[in-house]
């Protein structure tokens, strides 16, 4: 099997499994990762979060960046830039007034938000579809993420429900690897 069609299998396979779960079950294993991840050094030592805005069916670990910005710490989002077809970290410090809804439907800053210098950020969570306890991501198949990731420093955390954790994600060599995996019941740090 290609690399490709073994993409697409996991693809499949971590759809399905995340279908089988009811809105409770997601909301419940959310707020489990967040308070995991809370409790974490990554977390409490990180002044600088880039966050991601979970899209319907992803661990919303959103709850947790009013609270880093409550506690004084620079927050960032990815946002696309359709000039570049690239996405890029910028500052959010009000979501009430930094949102926008953003080129796929997801939110992320406005176009007033500056860049975020990506040297700054000392932790990323990072969506995906399927994780493995080897850091290894499959993402949803453009490598858009993964053209952020190259460039980042910090510690890049997989967030997922234990559902997205595979045996073995197949990559590519521009697949970009975690430094750890958050699930509802565990932290795995590579």
């Amino acid at each position: 099997m290609t690399t490709k069609a073994a993409k697409l299998a996991l693809r499949r396979e971590a759809a399905a499994r995340l279908r089988a779960m009811g809105p409770a079950e997601r909301e419940a294993a959310s707020a489990q990762a967040r308070q995991l991840l809370a409790s974490r050094p990554e977390w409490r030592a990180a002044e600088s979060v880039l966050f991601y805005a979970p899209m319907a069916g992803e661990l919303d670990v959103w709850p947790l960046l009013g609270e880093a910005l409550a506690a004084g710490r620079r927050v960032g989002l990815p946002r696309f830039d359709p000039a570049t077809g690239a996405y890029l970290a910028c500052e959010v410090r009000d979501p009430a007034l930094d949102l926008a809804r953003g080129h796929f439907g997801i939110r992320e800053p406005a176009a007033r938000c500056p860049a975020f210098s990506l040297k700054w950020l000392d932790l990323i969570l990072v969506p995906g579809v399927a994780f493995d306890p080897h850091g290894r991501r499959l993402g949803r198949g453009k490598g858009y993420y993964d053209q952020l990731l190259a460039g980042l420093r910090g510690v890049m955390c997989g967030v997922a429900f234990d559902q997205q954790i595979a045996r073995e994600v197949p990559v590519s060599p521009h697949d970009v690897r975690m430094n750890c995996i958050l699930t509802p019941t565990r932290w795995i740090g590579l």
